[in-house]
Order: structure tokens, then C-alpha cells, then sequence
């Protein structure tokens, strides 16, 4: 959990972060995440969470920091994980003592402890059915800007309505993260954002209105357990009167709502029309702005958070960083001065000498292993070093590049 406060120069003037492994041990996480027997649950505990926004507001007021300046906040959550209150847990929420840290008062407010996460895959059969149920995967694209994904919040909600009913009848708000965090300020359940909202299977980007044939295949009486969203740039309301008791916080402080880690960076990066971002870690991303987008089986559309009339595109590929890491150690001793050297021998193009390298099987497309291609598109079983490098560099690329213009 990371906090950031800026001036009105846009000057950082205070930053810091609790770990939630090393700082909050008692939850036993790694990573911040609980991976599960079969290998496919993975999720996270919610009141790690909440103790972790108490311990970053303690730790900002041991600190001296002046609560009563901050004239508005607002927030990114990871996309695709989701929190599930319990029925009554508006009133905790609302009412919470200012005498004790929050994550004291929430302790009993949640119907699902262990929260799904974005790198839990163990919806496929959600997934089928809910494509099924909409005519295919095209068409479920084409509605919600994404075909099924197993870590999309419509099929972790379909999962759990399935596996435990009992436990779904019990819950009376379904929050994103995002506006998981938001509700946190604002002592009040906190609308999704079109942007977030957009990572769920569930909305109807055009529209940007909830999906009745998604909802219904999903689970019943969806609609009122997800609240209206709202344009990612809304003001949700003033600060909880307890943030103001415990921490001096103006009571003025507004609260605006917070979204998706993606639509985040989009917005951060100050992306415009025409601009497109690339972030290089250890799966890359690729983002754009986007008037009028073609929603494919691969990569996602989401709703802009900027300008609620345009869209964002969104790619993703596992093997990034990863991969470029394990070519270096075996074409270049492990030295990224070596990688570089290697690559700015070679000349562009390669000499029609073309790879795919994917260790890990591949989002955008699913596809698995190392495949090389000589300059008559003969597949051969191996390149020089040089030759390897400017392959996996030029490969990764070019399938960014045609992939978002399938996107549009």
C-alpha cells in the first residue's frame, strides 16, 4: 500500500508504503497474496488491507504530516479483485469509533474473508458459461470490451454464487478494490467507476450501464449488490466524519472516486489521443487512448478515465521482462551492457531472421515455447547470440504493434 501527497505545483511533498509480507506478517501472506492447494485460487485477506491504510495513517501522523491541508484524495486499486461486505456492514462502516483503528470495527463486516485477486484462474467453467450465455466470446467482447477472463469479477462472483449461495445471500455490496478503498474514506459504500468497472465482464462499456444478460448469468440480484457506477472522475462525497476525529483531517476533504490500477496509469502518464504507452516489467503492458475501439478476443477495452466518451485499449503479455532477463543470462552472461551491444550489432529487420519466445504460456495469443524463423520462414532450432537478441526484442514488438491494431 503506497501513499503519495502532492502540492498544488504537482511537488511530492510525502511518500511512503507498508509491505504487507514484512509489515503485517500475522497475515502469512507472500506477495501479499495466499496461493491456494490447487494453484489456481489466489487471494488475499481484506482486513490486511484495511490494517495496512490504519498503519500508513498512523505512521503519516507519527510522522508530523498535516491532515488538515489535504483538500482532496483519491485512489488506484489492483483491477479484477473484489470485496464482499456482509449484510449490516453499512452501519459499522458508517459509525466507526474514532477511538479505534478501523480495521477493528470492520473486523466481522465481511461475508467472504479472503478476497479473489487478479491472479486467480480458477473460473474456467464461469467463464464458458458465461460466454455461452451471450452468444460467444466475440459477442461477450463486443458488450463488456473483453471476452471471459478467468480473474474478471463476473465469474468470481458467478463462482462463489455456485460454491456457496448461503454465503452470497449474505452479501449486501460487492466492492472492486478500488472502490473497497474509497468506501474506507468516504464511511459509505462507494460506486465503481466505468474505468474499473470495465475489468469485470459486467458493464457495457457503450452504455456504461450493467449488462442484464451478464448480471443474470452471473447471479441473481447482481445488480443491486454492484450500486450504480459512476464516471472515474466523480466526486463521491466529503471525508468520514472519523478520519477528521482521529487524524485532523478537514472535514471539507473530498473524496473522489478511486479506480483501477491500469486506468491509473493512463491517467498519471497524462496519455492523450493518439499516445500510446508501453510499461516494460516482468509481464508487459501495452495502453492507448482510443475513439473508437474494436473489442477482439484478445486484450480488453476499457472505458477512458479521463473522458468518459472515449475508450482505452489494454494488452498484456506474461512473458516480458522475464523473458528478455532469460535471454540475456544465456546469450549475453547475464549483462544488459553485453544485451545492448548484441542488439546494436544486428540491424533492423534482423535479416528476416524472426522468433516468438514464450516461456510461460502467453495471454496475447495463448501460445506456448520458443519457435525461430529463418529469412525463407523455415523454422529453425536455433540463432546466433546477436541474431537470438534482436529476435526476441523485434518479436515482442511487432506482436505489441498487431495486436493494438486489431484493437483499432
Amino acid at each position: 500500500l503506497k501513499v503519495i501527497a502532492i502540492d498544488e505545483q504537482l511537488r511530492v511533498i510525502y511518500e511512503d508504503n507498508v509491505h504487507f509480507d514484512k509489515d503485517l506478517p500475522e497475515f502469512k501472506t507472500q506477495g501479499g497474496v495466499y496461493i491456494h492447494s490447487d494453484r489456481l485460487t489466489v487471494t488475499s485477506p481484506v482486513l490486511m488491507w484495511v490494517k495496512a491504510l490504519d498503519m500508513i495513517l498512523e505512521k503519516m501522523k507519527s510522522s508530523g504530516f498535516n491532515f488538515s491541508q489535504v483538500k482532496a484524495l483519491s485512489g488506484a486499486g489492483q483491477q479484477h479483485g473484489s470485496v464482499y461486505w456482509k449484510k449490516g456492514s453499512i452501519e459499522n462502516l458508517k459509525n466507526a469509533s474514532s477511538e479505534l483503528p478501523l480495521h477493528q470495527s470492520l473486523k466481522a463486516c465481511f461475508s467472504v474473508s479472503n478476497s479473489p485477486i487478479w491472479m486467480d484462474s480458477s473460473t474456467a467453467s464461469q467463464c464458458s458459461a458465461l460466454e455461452k450465455a451471450v452468444g460467444g466470446a466475440q459477442h461477450l467482447a463486443s458488450i463488456t470490451g473483453s471476452r471471459a477472463y478467468e480473474r474478471f469479477t463476473g465469474n468470481q462472483i458467478a463462482k462463489i454464487y455456485s460454491q456457496n449461495p448461503e454465503v452470497y445471500r449474505q452479501t449486501e455490496r460487492i466492492s472492486l478494490v478500488s472502490s473497497f478503498a474509497a468506501s474506507l474514506f468516504l464511511g459509505a459504500y462507494a460506486p465503481i467507476d466505468y474505468s474499473d468497472g470495465s475489468g469485470m465482464n459486467l458493464l457495457q462499456i457503450w452504455e456504461r450501464v450493467w449488462s442484464v444478460s451478464c448480471l443474470d448469468a452471473c447471479a441473481p440480484g447482481l445488480e443491486e449488490k454492484l450500486g450504480c457506477p459512476v464516471p472515474s472522475h466523480s466526486v463521491l462525497g466529503p471525508i468520514s466524519p472519523y478520519y477528521s476525529q482521529r487524524y485532523g483531517f478537514s472535514p471539507d476533504c473530498k473524496i473522489v472516486a478511486f479506480t483501477g490500477d491500469n486506468p491509473a496509469s493512463l491517467a498519471g502518464m497524462r496519455l492523450q489521443e493518439g499516445d500510446i504507452a508501453i510499461s516494460l516489467g516482468t509481464s508487459d503492458t501495452l495502453f492507448l487512448w482510443i475513439q473508437e475501439p474494436t473489442p477482439a478476443l484478445e486484450g480488453h477495452i476499457l472505458c477512458n478515465p479521463v473522458d468518459s466518451q472515449t475508450y482505452m485499449a489494454l494488452l498484456c503479455f506474461k512473458n516480458g521482462s522475464l523473458m528478455r532477463e532469460r535471454i540475456r543470462d544465456d546469450c549475453a552472461s547475464g549483462s544488459w551492457d553485453e544485451f545492448s551491444k548484441a542488439l546494436s550489432s544486428t540491424v533492423a529487420g534482423n535479416n528476416g531472421n524472426l522468433g516468438f519466445y514464450f516461456d510461460v504460456m502467453e495471454i496475447t495469443p495463448e501460445a506456448v515455447g520458443i519457435h525461430r524463423f529463418n529469412k525463407d520462414n523455415q523454422k529453425v532450432s536455433d540463432f546466433p547470440k546477436e541474431v537470438e537478441i534482436r529476435a526476441l526484442i523485434e518479436g515482442q514488438f511487432m506482436a505489441k504493434r498487431i495486436h493494438a491494431e486489431k484493437l483499432g
